[in-house]
């Protein structure tokens, strides 16, 4: 270990003033969007803020998902950027604050809080025991204790190990890895079915779970990506080699696919069953202009990213990992508009409120990891694999 013994002393270091600054000034620039819809159009602002909701959630337990991954699977190739997830997964603490003002507007929402409806309705009266407002706060807060725990134990054994460099911590967190990763399967399929299938109670997929951890695990690692690139080309992460960059767009290049997998999966049985129930979800986004988003999310989500990550030499050119990053960032978020927002209207939607909560989480994630990078080391320094990592050759 002594040759790379340099690379895993403790390493804390800050963002740029600057940096922090912007993410101050987006953090305001979002609050005021956010605070502005609400007043113009609260019900507008709402569907926007479930946006916003399952986008932040994706970055955040998509995050811890990874961290699991990594305890569960003995890879050593992301032990080195791994504590960037973990300083990401904090967001797991604030994606529930997002959600304040949507508890105002449930009945703007939500169809199924309409108690007079659902007495005139056979479908919702079956569906009433899991429907229900009660129950739903109740597993809301259920859904984020859980994920709240569960970082809270994977961090402390992570950074305890950098003081103490003991194996047990390891030992530790991949047991709860295996405790984790089917509590986060359940937890995440819950998530995607109440606030996206139950915009449109009457219409249901089982498969809907699936999609959005595809969506999920996809801008988590995007979101990473994006970071450890600018981290290794300003000086932070600088001990990175070509193989852990490839190793990230593999696994962008893995989900991109499989995401296509999932989606047209969930198209193609609709279709094939013809089951008018199920068929009208999916013809709303195929009429009054919806369906040229439609076409669109099938070119940014899957035919874009496929081929500028299907060559090997691409996997690791920086520059294009960037943009691939931020542009699977963006094709997320329009998967989440055309989830949600046909709800609100027959239609496309388009405006300046669209803008608010992208620009809000944004500033939320330069403030996370400025919070957390001046306080915690860049890499797990007592992690056993932190070695092998480092010198990790494909």
């Amino acid at each position: 270990m002594s040759d790379i013994n340099f690379y895993i002393e403790p390493m804390k270091k800050e963002l740029p003033q600057k940096v922090k600054n912007l993410g101050w000034i987006l953090l305001f620039i979002g609050i005021v969007i956010y605070a502005i819809g609400y007043t113009v159009n609260p019900r507008e602002a709402a569907f926007n803020n479930i946006i916003g909701f399952l986008f932040i959630t994706s970055i955040a337990v998509g995050s811890i998902f990874l961290i699991a991954l990594e305890y569960i699977a003995g890879a050593v190739w992301s032990v080195p950027m791994r504590r960037v997830n973990e300083f990401l997964g904090g967001l797991v603490l604030i994606a529930p604050i997002v959600t304040l003002p949507m508890f105002f507007h449930l009945h703007d929402i939500f169809h199924w809080t309409d108690l007079g409806a659902v007495g005139t309705d056979e479908l919702l009266k079956g569906k009433q025991p899991y429907l229900n407002l009660n129950f739903f706060i109740v597993r809301f807060i259920v859904v984020f204790a859980l994920w709240n725990f569960f970082y809270w134990l994977f961090t402390r054994n992570s950074l305890k190990q950098d003081i103490s460099k003991d194996q047990k911590f390891t030992t530790y967190n991949i047991r709860l890895a295996a405790v984790f990763l089917p509590v986060f399967a359940i937890t995440l399929t819950v998530t995607a079915v109440d606030w996206a299938m139950s915009l449109e109670p009457h219409w249901f997929s089982t498969i809907l779970g699936v999609y959005y951890f595809s969506g999920t695990v996809l801008a988590a690692v995007a979101t990473a990506t994006y970071i450890v690139v600018k981290f290794h080309e300003n000086g932070y992460l600088q001990n990175l080699k070509r193989d852990h960059f490839y190793s990230l767009g593999a696994l962008l290049f893995a989900f991109i696919n499989f995401w296509a997998y999932i989606a047209f999966s969930q198209f193609l049985l609709i279709w094939y069953a013809n089951l008018p129930e199920e068929t009208i979800w999916f013809m709303k986004r195929w009429q009054d202009g919806m369906q040229y988003v439609s076409v669109l999310l099938i070119i940014v989500h899957f035919a874009v990213p496929y081929f500028l990550l299907l060559p090997q030499e691409a996997k690791m050119n920086l520059k294009r990992l960037k943009f691939m990053a931020i542009w699977i960032l963006f094709a997320h978020l329009l998967d989440l508009y055309w989830l949600v927002m046909p709800t609100y209207a027959n239609g496309v939607t388009i405006g300046w409120m669209e803008i608010g909560f992208p620009v809000l989480i944004i500033g939320l994630v330069i403030i996370m990891l400025g919070y957390n990078m001046k306080r915690h080391n860049l890499m797990p320094v007592g992690d056993p694999k932190l070695e092998r990592g480092l010198k990790f050759r494909l």
